[in-house]
């Protein structure tokens, strides 16, 4: 797919059990994917019992990893991290507003050479109780902010947002809403290519969802996020889909999230 670029996006929900199994289908089927950037939460490293998560993935995909803590969890470490095929140029990350010791959340971000040009990609996690929609307002307005200080050929931003399409927090990357008469614009990859498809993420049908009985189900929690498509075809939108979503015979989910993967046109289209 030259001049095009495939991200992913998966919550790989930490250390729960069964996490070899869930580990080796999550390498199976991103090894099918192939693709050229994965982001991913709930990233855990508890040394020695659980090496780090992203840095075991992306030698066995012979990827690059980025991986940036944001709490301390368990006697060890969570955090994001973006998986590259390609070279990564800079990375950082930036704390979000509300960060407290127990749930501090970040924005990182790397700056990726790729054969068509430089692709700014951010992997984030917001807060997730359902009346918490004020803090995701403050979070994704310092999300795009570090997002627009970065020079690049082209910016996707992904992750669990925790957050429904028609919340304003969502509304507002979509340029559908003003945080403090602030705007932006996203191109959301799922809902540019299926209009009007729940593309739920958070699914009744997996039942890793059971765990947390306290959340409402079927949900779309999980985007990708591309920055406005140019006059000569880049940031064009080719395919979304919702990956990661294939249980084992035993009926095993990789995670309890589903994943969301999007080709995306970085190239000029001749």
């Amino acid at each position: 797919m030259s001049g095009r670029l495939r991200v992913v996006t998966l919550n790989l929900w930490g250390e729960q059990e069964p996490l070899d199994v869930r580990m080796s289908l999550i390498e199976r089927q991103l090894r099918a994917l192939d693709p050229d950037v994965v982001a991913l939460q709930e990233v855990r490293q508890v040394l020695p019992r659980v090496p780090n998560q992203a840095e075991t993935l992306a030698r066995a995909l012979g990827m690059h990893p980025v991986f940036c803590p944001a709490t301390e969890w368990g006697g060890g470490l969570e955090g994001l991290a973006l998986l590259s095929r390609n070279p990564v140029l800079h990375s950082g990350h930036v704390e979000l507003p509300h960060a407290v010791p127990s749930e501090r959340r970040i924005l990182l971000w790397a700056r990726i050479r790729h054969e068509a040009g430089v692709v700014l990609c951010g992997c984030t996690h917001l807060n997730y109780r359902l009346h918490h929609g004020s803090i995701r307002e403050d979070q994704v307005e310092a999300v795009d902010a570090e997002m627009q200080r970065q020079e690049a050929d082209l910016r996707v931003l992904m992750g669990d947002f925790n957050a429904v399409p028609d919340s304003d927090e969502i509304r507002y990357l979509r340029g559908l809403h003003s945080i403090r008469g602030r705007r932006t614009f996203y191109q959301d990859a799922w809902a540019q290519l299926h209009p009007g498809e729940a593309g739920y993420t958070w699914s009744r049908k997996n039942p890793f969802t059971q765990r947390l009985p306290f959340l409402e189900p079927d949900r779309r929690l999980d985007y990708v996020f591309v920055g406005p498509r140019s006059r000569d075809g880049r940031g064009h939108i080719h395919d979304c889909r919702i990956v990661l979503d294939v249980p084992d015979r035993q009926g095993v989910f990789p995670s309890d999230h589903f994943g969301l993967m999007a080709d995306v046109q970085l190239a000029p289209l001749g």
